[in-house]
């Protein structure tokens, strides 16, 4: 354990790995739990919010935590499974205390918090001692922002008064690590307020990948708060499909206005995918797959199969098309998958090593159908033409797994699954933690 008097500033926990005694890894740090109290006095800490496998936030508290230094965090071996519920008298310091507007007291300005931190007392309870802050609001941008200090948290009030437009722009440098599916994770949690004000706080490209990650219900109501013209583009950064499906999730006048204001060629797919039903290879499929010319090397394809912005399924294969090279292309050839242009000299035209033994999918394809063909070739994406033989688009197994999926499967992802009263490390009741018990207050 941290010793006595060490300070512990909460966003450095922020992914944090926790073990149990037998070094096996529970899950990862993603939040703080505090009750604040009255007056002046320290919030104490009831414990931390642990994401374990699955994507389940637990609680683990205080009590329960051995060591917690070196970057990890070492805990007793009893811990509660259940799924972490948030209470009315509790505040979760990174998601809700971070960015917020508070007034220093013996001067009456207003300051930003960047940070909190806290300490063990001499009764071996945690509560928070320290909060570092900005005078003046600074630039968005870290490195310039206005005069830091760090003040006791008896020299600041207002953490209880609501709070309006609050920034994000520190807790988002707490998770700026994370993966889209993780950060999504980490929305998801906040409440509707705090939701809106991260989503404005992320650039247009983060915010696309986040959203594709979110249950249809959240990626509604954070497009929904939006202007619309920053809707539009946020659409317009996301995968055409994945930004097609939830366009299909708005009336039908509100989806019509975001086509409206998006640029034309950017539309112009989505407006496609639109007009095919959605289990169909139509209504699945990217409209973005890779796409070659047949004097086109082996080079120059293996180059943009390496380009990072492909997810893994599409770059795994090359669709060779007569010109345009957008979809709807020219007349499709055949496809050249990753492993025999790994083969092949860098110098061999993709036309000559085409795999055309294979028929391409009508759009009207139905989903049994479609998922049927991909799991008999193993593969993990298929080209879908029209009657022309025009290179439409291409089915991606993580599309299809998407809607062969129960329809609220991100919601039980991001919730960790069912409800289980124990697990691998016992199943200690929250509810009776009374460490979890402490009236509000500041």
């Amino acid at each position: 354990m941290a010793g006595q008097g060490s300070r512990v500033f909460i966003s450095h926990l922020a992914g944090v790995a926790v073990f149990d005694p037998n070094g096996d890894q529970v899950g990862r740090i993603r939040d703080v739990v505090v009750a604040l109290r009255i007056g002046a006095r320290p919030p104490r800490v009831l414990g931390l919010v642990v994401e374990v496998v699955g994507r389940r936030r637990i609680f683990l508290p205080m009590t329960r935590v051995t060591s917690l230094e070196s970057g990890q965090v070492l805990t007793t071996g009893v811990i509660n499974m259940r799924r972490f519920e948030q209470r009315p008298t509790e505040t979760l310091v990174l998601a809700e205390l971070l960015d917020r507007r508070v007034t220093e007291t013996a001067s009456g300005t207003e300051v930003t918090v960047l940070d909190v931190a806290m300490v063990q007392t001499r009764l071996r309870e945690w509560e928070i001692s320290k909060v570092f802050v900005q005078r003046g609001r600074g630039s968005r941008l870290r490195k310039n922002r206005g005069e830091a200090l760090t003040l006791d948290w008896s020299a600041v009030t207002g953490f209880t008064l609501a709070e309006e437009g609050q920034g994000a722009a520190n807790l988002l440098a707490t998770f700026e690590q994370l993966r889209p599916a993780d950060l999504a994770g980490v929305l998801h949690h906040l409440s509707a307020k705090r939701r809106a004000e991260v989503a404005a706080a992320l650039d247009d490209d983060r915010l696309a990948d986040v959203l594709e990650e979110l249950p249809e219900d959240d990626q509604v109501e954070i497009l929904g708060k939006l202007q619309a013209e920053r809707a539009a583009d946020v659409l317009e950064a996301m995968d055409p499909d994945d930004a097609a499906d939830l366009l299909s999730e708005l009336p039908d006048e509100e989806a019509e206005r975001l086509l409206q204001l998006m640029e034309p060629e950017e539309a112009a797919p989505l407006r496609r995918l639109l007009s095919y039903q959605e289990d169909t290879a139509g209504g699945l499929m990217t409209t973005e797959p890779i796409i070659l010319e047949p004097d086109a090397t082996v080079a120059e394809a293996l180059a943009r199969v390496r380009i990072s912005d492909h997810k893994p399924a599409l770059a795994a294969q090359v669709y060779v098309c007569r010109p345009p090279n957008e979809t709807p292309t020219g007349k499709y050839l055949g496809t050249v998958h990753f492993q025999r242009l790994l083969r092949e000299p860098p110098y061999t035209l993709v036309g000559s090593i085409v795999d055309g033994d294979l028929d391409p999918l009508p759009p009207d394809t139905p989903l049994p159908l479609v998922t049927s063909f991909l799991a008999a070739y193993n593969l993990v994406a298929a080209p879908v033409v029209d009657e022309a033989d025009h290179l439409l688009g291409a089915v991606t197994v993580d599309d299809v797994l998407d809607h062969l999926l129960p329809e609220d499967w991100r919601e039980a992802a991001l919730h960790g699954g069912g409800e289980h009263d124990g697990g691998a490390h016992g199943g200690e009741h929250r509810d009776t933690d009374h460490e979890r018990e402490a009236p509000g207050g500041q």
